[in-house]
């Protein structure tokens, strides 16, 4: 008979395989969405894509609205990881704030890309729109706070702190409705540029976005952005 051990391992590699093969059906439903759009996209479609027959789909989701509402899940706990993250950090609000952005953008872009299908809450049953609406507000609550945080400490300029999070946030969205994948920058490109734009907003000193963004490159793996990239914007500053 085996060990309580040795099944609580068993069960623990279950249940790992299981959510990563439902992390790669949400990223070819992504895909599906992001093509078809989601009111075109069936199970059949993407069942093929993410190469399961029909049947076997269902082990994983009851429908595309489950898959959606894994998507939004899935992508909005990501984001209040960032967001938990760079809270507990010693760094400025600047650099807090920075952080969070471009974890958004790229978890939007580029690690999920089922979260193309994100701004469809609406399609969603009123129970799951009200739950993930729930977090939502937690995430935007945190960001917003950052933003204020600032605000007392000097670095940013006084503002409407509500305003300034919902525009952030809503441009940050967005960007699911006019990225390509093969276009000129990648969504690591993409997401440091839009959070020099962004914190540029707010800075009472808007030279420090260049202090901010010199000292973020350290941290980059060598497959965000190809050397001949990063001269290119040094020279341009």
């Amino acid at each position: 008979m085996p060990s309580s051990r040795a099944t609580s391992q068993r069960n623990g590699f279950l249940k790992r395989r299981y959510l990563a093969r439902r992390l790669e059906i949400l990223r070819a439903a992504g895909r599906e969405f992001r093509v078809r759009g989601f009111a075109e996209t069936g199970m059949r479609g993407i069942a093929a894509a993410a190469a399961l027959s029909p049947a076997n789909l269902y082990n994983y989701f009851r429908g595309k609205h489950d898959i959606l509402f894994f998507c939004q899940d899935n992508s909005l706990d990501r984001m209040i990881a960032a967001l938990d993250k760079a809270r507990r950090t010693r760094a400025s609000a600047a650099v807090k704030l920075r952080v969070v952005i471009v974890s958004h953008m790229r978890c939007v872009l580029d690690e999920v890309e089922g979260s193309a299908a994100h701004l469809l809450t609406t399609a969603l049953p009123a129970r799951q729109q009200r739950y993930l609406v729930t977090k939502r507000d937690k995430y935007e609550e945190g960001v917003r706070n950052l933003i204020v945080a600032g605000m007392r400490s000097g670095e940013f300029v006084p503002c409407d702190p509500a305003l300034a999070v919902r525009a952030m946030l809503g441009s940050l969205n967005w960007s699911v409705q006019w990225f390509r994948p093969d276009g000129p920058l990648s969504a690591a490109e993409i997401a440091e540029r839009f959070a020099d734009y962004l914190i540029r907003g707010l800075l009472a000193e808007p030279d420090v976005v260049r202090r901010l963004s010199f000292n973020m490159k350290p941290n980059r793996t060598a497959s965000d952005a190809a050397p001949h990239d990063v001269k290119k914007r040094a020279s341009a500053k």
